[in-house]
């Protein structure tokens, strides 16, 4: 670093110090950076000075298990607490000198100040992201953010009485409910929550000692911790046994398709429509035939099968498609098709020439050409 770089850092970090508030400091920092822009010093000197992108920076790395890890994450410039307990957060990993991006769901209580958003994740056979976070992600490695988002999560007011059904790492946005119903319990009455979840092995169960500390700190909260290798998945008949007055509490469930299916089933057959559900992943087997995707200007064009998605294509063939949760939930990917048909892997719909589609959760019907 040269003598002049080196006194350039020292004055825009003594700048900064003097205008704590991130606006003000941007708005005072490009004046004395005129003609340039802030941005092009600022991010060079400490990564998470960007208006440009919301970054952070992973602060802690914390083992839950052999294969999951929390990652703790300092927010730079342009975040926001106000999120909602049980929304998920967008993280983009430089890997293999891409920036590769997915979602997964806040841990974290929201804060009043600019506070930190911990993520819970899980190594997945297939996930490639995830076993680089689980295996690599150090503290001090910056990422790249998009702001909380999703439809799962608590109303205001919480409901007096509910109830949590969840099953391995489906229990990640619902800790992050507990853990702000727990903080809010200072001003407010904790409600009476029971808690249902399911592991395959007892030693798979993330986040067990605080489950069972606020047992003891808040009567209003009770855990039955199902393991299934032990005991066999529940069902309806044997949940009406545990919980006998599950038909009076609002649901919020996530875990497996199949136990969400049977909740799901259960629910509309009582004629119930409380019931909430999270799901992180869709129904690969949906009878699709597959085809050719022409990914419209670029040219570029994928064989695929009828289980490999429109969006995993173009990444295939280095098509780069606007995305987020990659779970059908945030309405990021969307794009319009210009011929031939698709099918959404959640609900089995067809969709055709001239509609609007999901790259995340579709796949090809034959051929297909897309509008980009």
């Amino acid at each position: 670093m040269t003598e002049s770089t080196s006194g350039l850092n020292r004055v825009l970090r003594a700048a900064a110090a003097r205008v704590p508030e991130p606006r003000a400091a941007h708005r005072f920092l490009n004046r004395l950076t005129h003609p340039l822009r802030m941005d092009d010093y600022s991010s060079l000197i400490y990564p998470l000075w960007s208006s440009r992108e919301l970054r952070g920076e992973v602060v802690t790395v914390r083992r839950e298990a052999e294969d999951t890890v929390t990652l703790v994450i300092k927010p730079g410039w342009g975040a926001t607490p106000h999120y909602q307990p049980g929304q998920y957060l967008g993280i983009g990993v430089l890997l293999d000198g891409r920036w590769t991006w997915r979602s997964y769901s806040l841990t974290s209580a929201p804060t009043t100040g600019r506070g930190e958003y911990s993520v819970t994740v899980k190594a997945l056979p297939e996930g490639l992201l995830s076993n680089h976070i689980v295996g690599t992600v150090e503290p001090g490695t910056i990422v790249r953010l998009a702001a909380p988002a999703g439809d799962f999560h608590l109303p205001s007011p919480t409901p007096s009485k509910l109830m949590f059904v969840t099953a391995g790492s489906g229990i990640t946005p619902v800790m992050g409910m507990l853990r702000s119903l727990d903080r809010r319990s200072v001003t407010e009455p904790f409600p009476d929550v029971v808690h249902v979840h399911s592991v395959r092995e007892r030693e798979d169960a993330l986040f067990l000692e605080e489950l069972r500390a606020l047992e003891k700190t808040q009567p209003g909260y009770v855990l039955h911790l199902r393991v299934t290798s032990e005991e066999g998945r529940i069902d309806s008949r044997q949940m009406s046994d545990l919980v006998p007055d599950w038909s009076e509490r609002p649901t919020w469930a996530c875990g497996p398709n199949a136990m969400l299916d049977e909740l799901d089933e259960h629910f509309d057959a009582t004629g119930r429509d409380d019931l909430h559900v999270e799901r992180f992943t869709v129904n690969r087997d949906a009878g699709a035939s597959g085809g050719t995707v022409t990914f419209g200007s670029t040219g570029k064009t994928v064989e695929l099968d009828g289980a490999t998605t429109i969006l995993e294509g173009g990444e295939q063939v280095g098509v780069q498609m606007p995305f987020g949760c990659r779970m059908g939930i945030c309405q990021t990917c969307v794009v319009g098709l210009d011929e031939g048909h698709v099918r959404d892997l959640r609900n089995g719909t067809d969709h055709g020439p001239g509609e609007r589609i999901q790259t995340c959760i579709s796949v090809a019907l034959g051929d297909v050409e897309l509008k980009l």
